[in-house]
C-alpha cells in the first residue's frame, strides 16, 4: 500500500508539472482565435468571443517570410546535421578504432570546440565571413552549424564506438573487409540509434537557433526562421502566436518520426 500511494504521489506531480508546462502553450493556441483588435483591447486570459484563426493564416500567408525563414532554416539544419554526423562518424570511428598517433589529442582537439562558450565566436566568425564573403550566405549558414555540431556528435560516437568489440572488427579484416567497408556495414548499422538522436538533436539546436541566425545574415530569404519571429511586427499579435505553432511543428514532426529510436538512442548515448 505504502508503494501505490507513493505511486500515486509521483503521477499527480508529474501531471501537475506537465500541466503547468502546457499552460502557455494552451494560452497560445486559445489567442491565435482571436483578432487582433480583440486581443489588443481585452488580456490573454480571457476566451475568445469569436475564431479569427482563418483571418491570422491568411495574414501570415499574405507576408510570407513566415515560411522563408522556415524553408532556410530547414536547409540549413538539415545539411548542417547531416554533414556534422558524416564528419563526426568519420573522426569517431578514426579516433576509437584505427591506429592513428595522438589519438588523444585529436579527441580533445576536437572537443574543445563545445567547451568554450557559443558567444566568443561571434566576432571571430562574423569578421571572417565579412572579409571572404560568406556573411549572409546560405552556404555560409551551412557550413557553421555543420562544424558547431561536429564535437558534440563526435564526442557521442566515439563513446559508443568504443564499446564495440574490436574482435568484430578483427573477424572482418580476415574475411577481407576494408576500414571503410567495417565502418559502412558493421559501425553504421549498430549506431543507428544515437545516429538518429544526434540527428534530432542537432537538427532542433540548428532549427531553434537565434543568436547566430540574426547575427551572420541580414536579408529575408537568408535569415533563419527564428530570426524572422523576432523581428515580424508585434502589431499583430495573435498571428504572431499562429507563426510560433507553426514554427513548432518541424521538430515536432521530426521527434514522431523517430521516436522509436530515441529510447534506445538515450540508453547508447548515455553509457
Amino acid at each position: 500500500m505504502k508503494q501505490k500511494r507513493i505511486k500515486w504521489l509521483i503521477n499527480a506531480i508529474l501531471v501537475l508539472l506537465s500541466c503547468i508546462w502546457l499552460a502557455p502553450v494552451f494560452f497560445v493556441l486559445l489567442n491565435t482565435l482571436k483578432g487582433k483588435q480583440e486581443y489588443n483591447l481585452g488580456s490573454l486570459w480571457e476566451l475568445p468571443k469569436g475564431c479569427e484563426l482563418a483571418d491570422n493564416i491568411r495574414y501570415l500567408m499574405t507576408n510570407k517570410v513566415v515560411f522563408q525563414g522556415m524553408a532556410s532554416s530547414f536547409l540549413y539544419a538539415i545539411l548542417g546535421a547531416a554533414f556534422a554526423l558524416l564528419m563526426a562518424t568519420l573522426a569517431a570511428y578514426a579516433i576509437s578504432h584505427l591506429k592513428i598517433r595522438r589519438k588523444m589529442f585529436w579527441f580533445l582537439f576536437i572537443y574543445s570546440g563545445t567547451i568554450f562558450p557559443f558567444q566568443i565566436y561571434l566576432i571571430p566568425i562574423y569578421k571572417a565571413y565579412s572579409k571572404i564573403g560568406l556573411y549572409n550566405t546560405r552556404l555560409g549558414m551551412i557550413l557553421f552549424y555543420s562544424a558547431i555540431c561536429i564535437p558534440f556528435c563526435m564526442f557521442v560516437l566515439r563513446n559508443f564506438f568504443l564499446g564495440i568489440d574490436k574482435e568484430i572488427c578483427e573477424s572482418a579484416h580476415m574475411d577481407g573487409a576494408t576500414k571503410m567497408q567495417i565502418l559502412t556495414r558493421i559501425f553504421v548499422p549498430m549506431a543507428k540509434a544515437p545516429l538518429a538522436i544526434l540527428f534530432m538533436s542537432q537538427f532542433n539546436w540548428c532549427w531553434n537557433d537565434l543568436m547566430f541566425g540574426l547575427t551572420f545574415t541580414k536579408s529575408e530569404k537568408i535569415r533563419t526562421v527564428m530570426a524572422t519571429v523576432s523581428l515580424m511586427d508585434r502589431g499583430n499579435v495573435p498571428a504572431l502566436f499562429l507563426g510560433c505553432i507553426i514554427v513548432s511543428l518541424p521538430t515536432i514532426i521530426l521527434f514522431l518520426l523517430l521516436q522509436k529510436n530515441f529510447d534506445a538512442g538515450f540508453v547508447y548515448t548515455t553509457k
